[in-house]
């Protein structure tokens, strides 16, 4: 199977789920976004995770095509930059945070750009790729 495929499912599945949990779980999400930057080894965490999953996706698939499976090494590189990001400035999360705050529809947004990401590579991963 190629490797853009393999991440295609993998990320398609998990964009549609977290989508629907955005959608349906409002409140539950705002109020993860209000304790996440007074986490500090959660948003460490989260930073280590997202910089190994980027680098491991640009490592089997570093591919810059005219095609969809670019989709793909943008995730991996988006990955590595919000990875590096939350490891070196972590004190940076609290303001970006606030504006989750200040405007709940952008909940509803997040969970659309997810969803239609979701839904793109779910049916490139699993029926057309």
């Amino acid at each position: 199977m190629e490797a853009a495929v393999f991440i295609a499912r993998i990320f398609g599945v998990f964009y549609l789920v977290v989508a629907a949990g955005m959608a349906l779980n409002r409140k539950f999400y705002q109020k993860v976004m209000e304790d996440y930057p007074h986490n500090p080894a959660l948003i460490l965490f989260s930073g280590i995770f997202a910089l190994v999953t980027g680098v491991v996706i640009v490592l089997v698939h570093n591919v810059w095509v005219a095609n969809w499976t670019v989709v793909i090494t943008i995730i991996g590189w988006m990955a590595i930059l919000k990875g590096t990001w939350l490891v070196i400035f972590p004190s940076t999360v609290s303001k970006f945070m606030k504006i989750y705050k200040k405007n709940s529809n952008l909940l509803l947004v997040h969970s659309a750009i997810a969803f239609i990401l979701g839904l793109f590579l779910t049916y490139l991963g699993y029926f057309a790729g």
